[in-house]
C-alpha cells in the first residue's frame, strides 16, 4: 500500500491527482479558459477531464453567472456549456448603465440612458428615464433583447414599442416576431457598443429567436469579414454611409464602366434604408457610476431642476484630481464638453460646523424635492436627501463654468458670484448643490444602487 508523502513538519502532503474527480472539477472550475488550457496540457489524464463538457464547462458557468442567469435555459439547453461560457463573458461586459452617443434619430421616444441587465435566458437592454410626474421615481422599458439559439448563434432583437415582457412561452410565439426589429450588436472596445439593424433579414421570416435567423453579436474583430460582402453592411462601421461612397467613387474612377455598378449600389443600398426601422445608435459605458468612499459624489445621480422636472445627472473625478457634473441628456450633444453643470479642481470637503456665513448660504435656501404624495414610497427613503444643517456634514465650493478658472475665454467681464456655488455632502450619503445666484439648493438621490435601480416603474405602452 502507497504511503502518502510527509513534510519536514509531519503534515501529509497530496497531489492534485489523489483528489476525488469531484473534487478536482470543483477546483478547476475557479480557473479561465486559458488556464485550463494549460493545465490540460500538463499531463494526457487531464485531457478529458478539461474537455468535460457536462461538468467541467457547467460548474464553471455556474460558479461564475449562476447567482445571475439560469445557466441551463439559455439556448433550450441543446448548447455546449464550453460554448456558453465564451458568450457569457461577451455578455458580462454589457452589464451596466450606457449612454447614448450622439443625438440619434430615435431619440425622440426613448431616452439617453441604457441600463443591461441578465435576465433568466437572455440579456436584455432598457432605456432609463425620468418620470414627467412630480416623483423620484424613473421609468424602465426594455427594448433589447439577447440571446442565443439552440444551434448556438446569438441572437438580438428590438421590441421598439416596449410591450413584450419575454418568457419561454413567447420565445415559441409566432404572433410577435413580425414587431421586432433583428439587429447586429457590435463591440467597439469595452466601452463602446453600436446597435444596427440587419436589414437583410426580417423577423418575420422566424417563427423564434431559437431558429438562427438574427444575426449575431459582431466584434471589431470579426466586422471586416462582413465588408467584404457588402459594401455598407460592417455591423457598427462608424463612418458607414458617407465614406464608403467617397471609397466607392474614387475605385470606380479607375474601373471601366465603374459608375455604372456604382449606380447600381446606390440603389439598392437606398432600397435597404428605405426598409429600416431603427438608425443606428452608438452607446458609451458609464464605468463609474455609484459612489465610493473616496469619491462620494461619483457616478449616476437624479434630481429636481428649477423646473421642476427630474433630470439625470453623471458626477465624474478627471486624473488631475477634478470633478465635473453634467446632465445625462447633454452628454450625446455636440460640444456638451463646454458645459458642465458644475465643476471643481479642489476635492478637499470642509467639515461641517463652518463659519457662520457659510451657515447662512446654506439655510437661506430652499430645498427642490419633490414631495412624497400618499401611498408614494421609494425603495429606500432613507436614502432621500437631507433638509436640516444638522443632517449636513461637509462642503466644497465649485464652479458653474470653467471661465473662472480660464478667465480669458471671457475677458474682463466675468463676475466669480455668478459662477461660484457650493456642494454639500449629507449624511446619509446623498449631496446638494446650489449657486450663490440662485436661492435654491438642488438635491441629488443615486439612480442605482448595487446593481439595481432605484424606485423603477416598469412602463407598459397599451
Amino acid at each position: 500500500m502507497a504511503t502518502m508523502p510527509l513534510e519536514e513538519n509531519g503534515a501529509v502532503s497530496l497531489l492534485f491527482a489523489d483528489f476525488p474527480e469531484d473534487v478536482q472539477i470543483c477546483i478547476l472550475s475557479f480557473l479561465t479558459p486559458t488556464e485550463i488550457s494549460a493545465f490540460g496540457c500538463t499531463s494526457k489524464r487531464y485531457v478529458s477531464l478539461c474537455r468535460d463538457d457536462q461538468r467541467l464547462w457547467f460548474s464553471m458557468c455556474d460558479r461564475r453567472w449562476g447567482s445571475k442567469t439560469l445557466i441551463r435555459k439559455w439556448g433550450n439547453g441543446k448548447i455546449s456549456y464550453k460554448l456558453l461560457y465564451k458568450t457569457l463573458h461577451e455578455c458580462e461586459n454589457l452589464i451596466g448603465f450606457w449612454r447614448r452617443s450622439g443625438s440619434g434619430l430615435n431619440s425622440g421616444n426613448s431616452g439617453h440612458l441604457v441600463f443591461f441587465e441578465w435576465g433568466p435566458f437572455y440579456v436584455s437592454g432598457s432605456w432609463v428615464t425620468p418620470m414627467k410626474a412630480s416623483t423620484y421615481k424613473v421609468n424602465k422599458a426594455p427594448f433589447l433583447w439577447m440571446g442565443i439559439s439552440s444551434e448556438g448563434e446569438p441572437v438580438n432583437y428590438l421590441d421598439l414599442e416596449s410591450r413584450l415582457e419575454l418568457s419561454e412561452n413567447l420565445m415559441s410565439s409566432e404572433e410577435y416576431w413580425s414587431e421586432l426589429v433583428p439587429v447586429n450588436v457590435c463591440f467597439i472596445g469595452k466601452c463602446h457598443v453600436a446597435i444596427e439593424e440587419n436589414v437583410n433579414c426580417s423577423a418575420s421570416n422566424s417563427s423564434s429567436p431559437q431558429s438562427g435567423a438574427f444575426m449575431k453579436v459582431s466584434s471589431a474583430a470579426n466586422a471586416k469579414e462582413d465588408e467584404h460582402k457588402e459594401l455598407s453592411g460592417s455591423p457598427g462601421s462608424l463612418p458607414e454611409l458617407p465614406m464608403s461612397e467617397i471609397y466607392q467613387y474614387f475605385a470606380n474612377r479607375t474601373i471601366p464602366a465603374g459608375n455604372g455598378s456604382w449606380r447600381r449600389q446606390r440603389r439598392r443600398e437606398k432600397e435597404r434604408q428605405g426598409r429600416r426601422k431603427w438608425d443606428t445608435e452608438h452607446f458609451v459605458k458609464v464605468v463609474n457610476c455609484s459612489p465610493t468612499p473616496a469619491r462620494p459624489l461619483q457616478g449616476l445621480w437624479k434630481g429636481v431642476g428649477d423646473d421642476t422636472s427630474l433630470e439625470f445627472y453623471l458626477v465624474s473625478y478627471d486624473d488631475i484630481g477634478g470633478i465635473t457634473c453634467r446632465r445625462v441628456g447633454e452628454l450625446s450633444q455636440l460640444f456638451s464638453g463646454c458645459t458642465p453643470v458644475f465643476w471643481t479642481s479642489n476635492t478637499t470637503f470642509i467639515e461641517f460646523p463652518v463659519s457662520s456665513d457659510e451657515q447662512r448660504i446654506y439655510e437661506s435656501r430652499i430645498h427642490l424635492q419633490q414631495p412624497h404624495a400618499e401611498g408614494d414610497m421609494t425603495d429606500d427613503d432613507s436614502l432621500m436627501p437631507c433638509r436640516e444643517t444638522s443632517d449636513v456634514l461637509s462642503m466644497l465650493s465649485m464652479n458653474s463654468s470653467y471661465d473662472l478658472v480660464l478667465p480669458d475665454l471671457m475677458g474682463n467681464s466675468l463676475n466669480p458670484r455668478q459662477v461660484e456655488g457650493r456642494i454639500w455632502l449629507y449624511g446619509n450619503g446623498t449631496f446638494g448643490y446650489g449657486f450663490l445666484r440662485n436661492n435654491y439648493i438642488i438635491d441629488l438621490k443615486q439612480i442605482a444602487r448595487d446593481g439595481r435601480i432605484l424606485d423603477v416603474v416598469h412602463f407598459k405602452n397599451d
